[in-house]
């Protein structure tokens, strides 16, 4: 659900960002002067485009960022968005740590909130498909398809982000038999078509 952000909600999330009230306040000025829609979701300021997210503020315990959604497909001639994990595929943000450096960055960063709004204008999307196949299958998952083609099944009808997120969750662990506990424990769940993160 989101809220327009002219609210006692977004006043109140800008109060509760200390120490980065004035950096994101800096942010907010600049992306709004690019013509976006601000509302409250996820608890923060988003910033829309012709129907599709665009950008969204988020302090952070070092730093306060300008995340944008589809991140990825951004030029970034500058060199400065960073992924927010190492398993992020989309999301891409630019960090700051005082109010001065987004003025002195204000030229950087309109283009960058410029060409994301065109991104999605375009209708542009991030191909999660072809992600599936960077991460490598644990020998213990294949296993576990051996053992049972119904688990096999249903996983190959998972979306291929779902199956990127059980593969990265079961080859997180450093033992082979705590991969093969996460998996059977998992099995239900991917039997019923969820994905890791999916109620």
């Amino acid at each position: 659900m989101s809220e327009r952000t002219d609210s006692p909600r977004r006043r109140s999330y800008l109060r509760a960002a200390e120490p980065w009230e004035d950096v994101l306040a800096e942010l907010r000025r600049v992306v709004l002067a690019c013509g976006l829609t601000e509302e409250i979701k996820w608890g923060a300021p988003c910033f829309t485009a012709h129907g599709g997210n665009v950008a969204i503020l988020g302090p952070m315990r070092d730093s306060c960022v300008l995340s944008f959604f589809k991140g990825v497909l951004l030029r970034d001639p500058e060199g400065i968005l960073e992924a927010p994990g190492a398993n992020s595929r989309s999301a891409r943000f630019i960090r700051f740590t005082d109010a001065a450096g987004v003025v002195a960055m204000e030229p950087v960063v309109t283009a960058y909130v410029r060409e994301a709004a065109e991104l999605e204008r375009t209708g542009a999307k991030v191909d999660f498909a072809k992600d599936r196949d960077d991460v490598p299958v644990p020998e213990e998952l294949t296993a576990a398809f051996e053992a049972d083609p119904a688990l096999a099944a249903a996983f190959a009808d998972l979306t291929p982000g779902r199956q990127r997120g059980w593969i990265i969750h079961f080859s997180g662990a450093k033992q082979s038999a705590t991969r093969t506990s996460r998996i059977q424990r998992a099995a239900p769940r991917i039997l019923r078509g969820k994905g890791m993160h999916d109620r």
